[in-house]
């Protein structure tokens, strides 16, 4: 049948993604208890939920932080590695249809890639993404689940944790707005709920990130920002984004199936 399957396996979960005829299909994602494991369970559920045979998929291309633990082929199919900086451009540039872009990876903690049609380049990173959520919330919330820090952050407040524009300038500063965060964490007050420190930890991450792809843009003087991980999917995401889109006419993509763009990067590079 042709079938091309992409693999990242990462720090905590694996995610796969199918390739057919040009066109990526049932993506997937398991959690990692180790980097061998997690790959045979996501092949084994990939195939059975496809109704597919191992004679059908002609490679498998593998990238991520664990796929220096394959050392031979899966299952006996041609098995790849594939570098996973080309893997995030590949993967970002095709889920958003873009031809050229920062394209931004957000796990553990947090990749930034240059990409369009002849090049795709490894800028820089920075220790703030997913990792640092969760060490936050588990030392200041008691909160180690990553869905429970989302869930409670909904009615959070960040007027009681972040210091502003207008809570230091009556007559603004030129290019910001008076919403425009002035220090994260600024302003927090003993009457803060969980609630507004949980959402206050999301919106130092997201700015945090969302300010290093700013300059990295302006940097490569690339209009456009895709941004791919599990991090995408964080409700409170968008509306953050949204706001430094505003400010600095950069502007930030989420693409459909953003968590699994390095998946199907891998999937997309020609193994020859």
């Amino acid at each position: 049948m042709g079938i091309i399957v992409g693999i990242d396996i990462g720090g905590s979960t694996t995610k796969i993604v199918g390739l057919n005829n040009g066109k990526l299909f049932s993506p997937l994602l398991v959690k990692a208890t180790d980097p061998l494991s997690s790959v045979y369970g996501a092949l084994g559920k990939f195939l059975n939920e496809n109704k597919l045979q191992l004679s059908d998929v002609d490679n498998i291309m593998v990238t991520g932080v664990g796929s220096t633990f394959i050392e031979e082929n899966i299952f006996g199919i041609p098995t790849y590695k594939v570098d996973e900086f080309l893997a995030i451009g590949q993967g970002g540039l095709s889920l958003s249809s873009l031809k050229r872009a920062i394209i931004v990876s957000m796990g553990t903690g947090t990749a930034y890639v240059i990409a369009d049609g002849e090049r795709v380049q490894h800028i820089g990173g920075t220790g703030v993404g997913g990792g640092t959520l969760l060490g936050l919330s588990n030392r200041m919330l008691n909160i180690r689940n990553f869905a429970d820090l989302v869930d409670m952050a909904k009615d959070g407040n960040l007027n009681h944790i972040d210091l502003s524009v207008a809570d230091i300038s009556h007559g603004g500063v030129a290019g910001l707005t008076k919403e425009t965060t002035a220090s994260n964490f600024g302003k927090i007050s003993d009457l803060a709920s969980k609630a507004d420190i949980a959402l206050g930890i999301i919106n130092l991450v997201f700015q945090t990130i969302g300010m290093m792809a700013v300059f990295a843009s302006r940097n490569e003087n690339v209009s456009d920002v895709v941004l791919t991980g599990n991090l995408a999917n964080v409700p409170q995401a968008r509306a953050i984004f949204d706001g430094l889109t505003n400010l600095f006419d950069i502007n930030f993509h989420i693409p459909a199936h953003a968590e699994f763009a390095t998946a199907a990067g891998a999937a997309l590079v020609n193994p020859i």
